[in-house]
């Protein structure tokens, strides 16, 4: 289910024109690893690469394993969201296992680790902007053993530097020219091409499916939906989709 809604919240995201950020692939040299992150206005995805035989950290902030500090932990063990509790200590899992697992694949000796969570998290974990603003990391690599353990000089801090990235649904969204107006709307909104329309879906914000619903001519009748932000995933005929977002007056 959390695959289901990051991908929805990703496709609406890029179809909205919403400012999506990247670090872009980032070498981390003193492992032998490479990170990157990105995020959209509700999510992070980090792809991790690595050893595939090592286990892999990332940390999240300026200090390393301070008290507190939060950090994703590639290892043997099922967890993968850590709490530091001060250099010499060992990791805690969290209750709260937040990164959901898109992928892991190794190929060639190197694991891909593709990991993904809302911006906040949960309870003491690092919260994450969805703006150029820099990400301060600490990581290390604990060579050829995927147990949670010491890993010696493999480690080190980076600062990711991040850019707004084009999403690539914008130019699609623009080429199929599917728009709402009015937006805010009360009781009808119009659509634009919408004999390109073949169905249209209404999702709340969280990625609930509300209702599916007919266009009658070229309006869809919203009276009935509660004051708020809506996200219409529109079916073309051509079989192609869309995502349009409302906002409910």
């Amino acid at each position: 289910m959390k695959k289901v809604l990051l991908t929805l919240s990703m496709a609406v995201a890029s179809s909205l024109g919403a400012q999506l950020f990247s670090t872009g692939t980032v070498n981390l040299p003193t492992t032998s690893m490479t990170v990157k992150i990105d995020t959209d206005p509700t999510t992070v995805t980090m792809t991790l690469t690595g050893d595939s035989s090592s286990m892999l950290g990332i940390g999240f902030g300026p200090s390393g394993m301070e008290s507190g500090a939060d950090g994703f932990i590639y290892n043997l063990g099922g967890n993968r969201d850590y709490t530091f509790n001060g250099v010499g200590f060992a990791p805690t899992a969290d209750p709260s296992q937040d990164w959901a697992l898109v992928s892991n694949t190794v190929s060639g000796g190197i694991r891909t680790v593709v990991v993904t969570r809302s911006l906040a998290g949960g309870p003491g974990d690092y919260v994450f902007s969805n703006d150029t603003s820099s990400i301060q990391i600490f990581y290390a690599r604990r060579a050829g053993n995927l147990l949670i353990g010491t890993h010696g000089a493999l480690r080190d801090y980076a600062t990711l530097t991040r850019t707004s990235v084009l999403a690539t649904g914008e130019v699609a969204a623009e080429s199929k020219s599917i728009m709402l107006y009015p937006n805010p709307a009360k009781e009808t909104v119009s659509l634009k091409n919408a004999d390109k329309i073949k169905s249209v879906d209404i999702f709340e914000s969280t990625g609930r499916k509300i209702r599916s619903v007919k266009v009658d001519g070229k309006q869809i009748n919203i009276s009935d939906l509660k004051s708020g932000n809506y996200y219409l995933e529109i079916t073309l005929k051509d079989g192609s989709t869309a995502f349009e977002q409302l906002i409910k007056e």
